[in-house]
């Protein structure tokens, strides 16, 4: 059989409570043709691809943006900021990198376990 049609390890008892604590705070899993072999999670737009090698749910690459089929990634282009997929870029407005930044911020906590009511503010 080849090694990409090997079948990925079951989910620990631990892997599966970081998933629902994730479905709990409103993300969804999405899925990626491309990027089949991790599963993804969205929410208010921004997407996260997740490795579960090892045991762990980690974020897999960098935390983006949704731009049609695809993940936008955060990139400078001469003065702004821009979310780029392929051809394809949407405008990183103060409005937008804020709602990524707590994107980011909400599933970093929710996969290392801490509950959303012991967040410490941003300063």
């Amino acid at each position: 059989m080849p090694v990409s049609e090997v079948a990925p390890s079951p989910l620990t008892p631990s892997q599966i409570a970081k998933l629902e604590r994730l479905l709990r705070a409103g993300f969804k899993f999405v899925t990626f043709e491309r990027f089949a072999r991790y599963p993804a999670v969205e929410k208010d737009g921004f997407v996260a691809l997740l490795d579960t090698a090892q045991g762990e749910i980690r974020i897999f690459g960098q935390v983006g943006y949704r731009i049609g089929e695809g993940i936008g990634v955060l990139v400078k282009r001469a003065r702004e900021r821009v979310f780029v997929w392929k051809r394809e870029s949407v405008k990183a407005t103060p409005e937008l990198l804020k709602a990524y930044d707590d994107f980011r911020a909400e599933l970093k906590q929710n996969l290392e376990g801490t509950p959303s009511s012991h967040r410490m503010p941003k300063v």
